[in-house]
């Protein structure tokens, strides 16, 4: 692997945040500084919610992969999900993202995670075609629905 990855700790937050408000207004959003602080913090500790990595040089990451923990009674396994992922625009296209995800998931094999899952939007034919590059694969006969509480 060329491109360095490692998990963020406390210390990394304020690049991290950086990195997240960037990639909220890339998107055409709002950032909410607060909401990235309370989503990211239990992660940050080492706890297990989930795990982010920083991809690039200590002192200015080119970007992050945040991944959260599940439980599936179906194969009585962990599974991780992919929550988030940005790479710096400058940077892009140079099979940084590809590489990235890949060693994260590896590390999450060997650390005993069974699958790693992604939700896309439906009209993301870019990205869906990126995460298929890494190894992603749709299961035809899975939906995912949600009810927000």
């Amino acid at each position: 692997m060329t491109t360095s990855i490692r998990l963020a700790t406390t210390e990394d937050k304020a690049p991290l945040l950086s990195l997240m408000a960037r990639a909220v207004e890339e998107a055409g959003h709002t950032s909410d500084p607060e909401l990235h602080d309370r989503a990211v913090a239990p992660l940050l500790e080492s706890g297990p919610y989930g795990a982010v990595w920083l991809v690039g040089p200590q002192r200015a990451p080119l970007g992050y992969v945040v991944v959260t923990f599940s439980w599936s009674v179906t194969t009585a396994e962990t599974e991780g999900w992919v929550q988030e992922v940005y790479i710096r625009p400058s940077v892009r296209n140079r099979g940084i993202g590809t590489e990235v995800l890949h060693a994260v998931a590896v590390a999450l094999g060997k650390g005993g995670v069974g699958a790693l899952h992604v939700h896309l939007p439906q009209d993301q034919d870019g990205l869906r075609r990126f995460c298929e590059k890494v190894g992603f694969r749709a299961q035809d006969d899975i939906l995912v629905l949600t009810d927000r509480l």
